[in-house]
C-alpha cells in the first residue's frame, strides 16, 4: 500500500462505510475535528495507507473510494484540539474504529498505547501509536447473492415459498 488511492468527494450520509457495488463511501461525524484521516490496512493488518477526508458537510467528513470493496479493514485518525478540561481529546496517534461500522475485526490488546493519557497524569497526552493494539472496522457487503444453481432446487419446498411462481404457457 503505497500508491495514491483515487478519491472522489462522496456524500455525508449515510454515516459509516457504505459499499454500493462500485466503491465505498466513507463518512464520519465530528464537530471537534480539524482534520480526519481514513486509514486503510493490508489484509495482514500491517501496512497502513492514509487518505485525508477533505470534504465536510454538516460536520460530516466524507470521501468516496471507487477501489475499496467489502472486506477492506479501516479506521480513522482525528486531528483536533487537546483540551481534556473542556472534553476534547483529539489525538491522531490513536486509531479509532468507525462508530457506525457494521463489522469489526480483532480485539483490544491492552497496552499503554491504547490510552490517550500517560498513567499518573490524566491531563497529559500520550502520543504512542495505538494501531497495533486495537480492532479494525471492516467494509461489509450489503448484497446477498444466492447461488443460481440452488434456486431450482428450492422451488416447491418450504424455503422456496418466497420465490416467484413459475409461468407455464
Amino acid at each position: 500500500m503505497g500508491e495514491a488511492i483515487e478519491t472522489w468527494p462522496g456524500r455525508p450520509y449515510p454515516l459509516g462505510a457504505a459499499y454500493d457495488g462500485g466503491g465505498t463511501n466513507f463518512s464520519l461525524f465530528s464537530e471537534a475535528a480539524e482534520r480526519v484521516e481514513l486509514c486503510l490496512f493490508d489484509d495482514d493488518g500491517g501496512g497502513e495507507q492514509r487518505v485525508v477526508l477533505e470534504e465536510i458537510d454538516a460536520s460530516c467528513w466524507h470521501a468516496y473510494l471507487p477501489s475499496v470493496a467489502p472486506g477492506q479493514r479501516y479506521g480513522y485518525r482525528v486531528h483536533g484540539p487537546w483540551a481534556p478540561d473542556q472534553g476534547y481529546r483529539c489525538n491522531p496517534a490513536k486509531l479509532l474504529i468507525d462508530p457506525y461500522a457494521k463489522a469489526i475485526e480483532g480485539e483490544v490488546r491492552w497496552s499503554r498505547a491504547c490510552f490517550p493519557y500517560n498513567f499518573g497524569d490524566e491531563n497529559s497526552r500520550n502520543d504512542d501509536d495505538s494501531a497495533a493494539y486495537v480492532p479494525r472496522s471492516v467494509v461489509h457487503n450489503p448484497y446477498f447473492e444466492r447461488p443460481a444453481e440452488r434456486i431450482g432446487d428450492l422451488r416447491g419446498a418450504r424455503q422456496g415459498l418466497h420465490l416467484p411462481a413459475s409461468r407455464h404457457p
